[in-house]
């Protein structure tokens, strides 16, 4: 079983070659994911200057570790987000998703982007008989308010939908897809190149800070003064940024693929070659790799340093408890990527000291990110289009928490037990 992720068998990472950092651009973009290249690709086109900044090897983060699920989640129930925000935004972010969404697909096609997408839908399987009420009101809702194709499985139709007895039903959405997201981070990264940007891979932002009209912005190779900065580090902020590292907390989350299945048991399992998930209090998502040989399982991790055995067996635990026949099968892959939660728990757009931040997408970046990088940018060119139901106050600081989340093995303890006490009523139920 190999530790690096599946998708970088057929699009690799690359080191970008060293090119000289210019002392001066129109915009430093920190971050070389779906948004900082997506930033960096809007503003260059748009006649800026440019240069991004990345740590890592360009797209290390999460942009080629995720599931590749287009799913543009929200973690808030439109309710919770009206208390929260008003009723008027939270009906805007909703809107926002949808056209997201949208925008992603219309950006891969018209861009010509070689990244296996499909849209396909989504599964959603209730872990409760309550939880199959909960998405069949929300399937009802999302097709009455944005005329999204949704609907709800009853638990006697669900195998025409994924070969499994294990939830109470469900609920289909068709407006979501997959998609090979190292190529995809690949194209954007080819597009961004031919645009003009120099991306500086492997070198890190040491520090920003105001120094008149401008940004004075400290890289391991040098010093840049740009007139504009766009943050896109999400998941990865260190301690070059520790206000925002304050707010956002990284929470890993791994993902299993299977070595090959059988056609005719892929079939069996997932007949529809649907993007699939449930409403455990862990939350797991899965699906079938682009060629369809191989199911993708993934969840939360539950470690925050190290890479131990125990959250890989944890995970073909869930694996096998939705599909038993795949309790002898072989695991390929394990791997993990960090995506950042904040206290909202809703994707954020805002500027502080005049500078642009596009982060906290809670583990929806393959629709978000793109987006938001793409938001902050217009908003840059002072564009109209830069508006977003997103960008409102910066999210809240965590109390106690300074960069590492201490905390999460005792979160993710006490959502375990939850699911396993719901797994005993369940099966008293039955």
């Amino acid at each position: 079983m190999r530790p690096d992720a599946y998708w970088w068998q057929e699009a690799p990472l690359t080191e970008t070659p060293q090119l000289p950092v210019a002392e001066s651009c129109d915009v430093v973009v920190v971050g070389a994911g779906y948004t900082g290249l997506s930033a960096a690709i809007t503003l260059a086109r748009a006649g800026r200057s440019v240069q991004v900044f990345d740590r890592q090897r360009p797209g290390e983060g999460a942009s080629t570790r995720n599931g590749g699920i287009t799913s543009g989640n929200l973690r808030p129930s439109h309710a919770t987000m009206t208390r929260r925000f008003g009723a008027a935004r939270a009906d805007a972010i909703l809107a926002e998703a949808k056209a997201a969404r949208e925008d992603l697909y219309r950006f891969i096609e018209e861009e010509r982007l070689d990244c296996d997408f499909k849209l396909v839908g989504r599964f959603s399987g209730a872990a409760t008989p309550a939880g199959y009420e909960t998405l069949a009101r929300e399937a009802e809702r999302l097709h009455r308010t944005l005329g999204i194709e949704s609907y709800a499985v009853p638990r006697g139709e669900q195998r025409n939908y994924l070969g499994t007895d294990y939830y109470h039903g469900g609920s289909v959405r068709m407006d979501i897809g997959g998609l090979h997201p190292a190529k995809l981070h690949a194209g954007m990264l080819r597009l961004a190149t031919a645009a003009g940007v120099p991306i500086h891979g492997q070198t890190a932002v040491l520090g920003i800070r105001r120094d008149g009209e401008r940004y004075e912005v400290a890289t391991a190779r040098g010093v840049v003064r740009a007139r504009d900065v766009i943050v896109g580090t999400n998941g990865y902020t260190d301690a070059a940024d520790r206000w925002l590292r304050r707010r956002l907390v990284p929470v890993r989350s791994r993902i299993i693929a299977t070595a090959p299945i059988s056609p005719n048991l892929m079939g069996a399992l997932m007949p529809r070659r649907m993007m699939a998930g449930d409403t455990r209090k862990l939350h797991y998502y899965y699906r079938p790799s682009p060629d369809g040989t191989r199911i993708l399982f993934g969840g939360r991790d539950g470690t925050i340093a190290g890479d131990p055995a125990w959250p890989t067996r944890s995970l073909q635990d869930a694996l096998v408890s939705v599909f038993p026949e795949l309790r002898d099968v072989e695991l390929a892959h394990s791997w993990f990527g960090n995506v950042a939660m904040n206290r909202d728990m809703v994707p954020r757009i805002f500027s502080r000291s005049g500078m642009r931040y596009a982060v906290g997408y809670c583990g929806s970046g393959v629709v978000w990110a793109r987006w938001a990088g793409q938001k902050a940018a217009l908003q840059v060119l002072a564009e109209s289009s830069g508006r977003s139901a997103l960008d409102f106050r910066p999210p809240p600081a965590v109390p106690l928490f300074n960069g590492k989340a201490w905390f999460m093995p005792a979160v993710f303890a006490w959502l375990t037990l939850q699911d396993r006490l719901s797994g005993w009523s369940r099966a008293r139920q039955r």
